[in-house]
């Protein structure tokens, strides 16, 4: 059985710094897309970053320059590295595996099979 489970949530002040880790079981994250995504309060979810088997990568415009996403394949773990936080990120952090090995699927979170249950962050001014 396929888990994902967030950790790293936290409470900060604006200008902090956090990191998430999700860590992955019951499958392979190898060859597949790994995604951090959000649903600030009262809003969709929407696409943070994304991290291929290769490296390759893609950011939301308004996480560019302050949120990194990493990956080790052999503990099964996708970070998100979140730096100079603003109120705006406040939100709960789903980490998601793509459905498809060897396809870039972005954004769309219809092609992504597997979720977490989320982690919170709160970062106030």
């Amino acid at each position: 059985q396929v888990h994902l489970v967030e950790s790293g949530g936290a409470s900060v002040q604006a200008g902090g710094s956090l990191r998430l880790s999700c860590v992955f079981s019951g499958d392979t994250i190898i060859d597949y897309y790994m995604g951090w995504f959000r649903q600030p309060p009262g809003k969709a979810r929407e696409g943070v970053a994304i991290v291929g088997n290769d490296g390759d990568t893609t950011y939301a415009d308004s996480v560019k320059g302050r949120f990194t996403i990493s990956r080790y394949n052999p503990k099964k773990i996708v970070y998100l590295d979140m730096a100079s936080l603003e109120p705006e990120d406040t939100a709960m952090y789903y980490c998601a595996r793509s459905t498809r090995p060897f396809f870039r699927p972005g954004f769309n979170q219809a092609l992504y099979e597997y979720w977490g249950q989320g982690t919170q962050v709160t970062v106030s001014s």
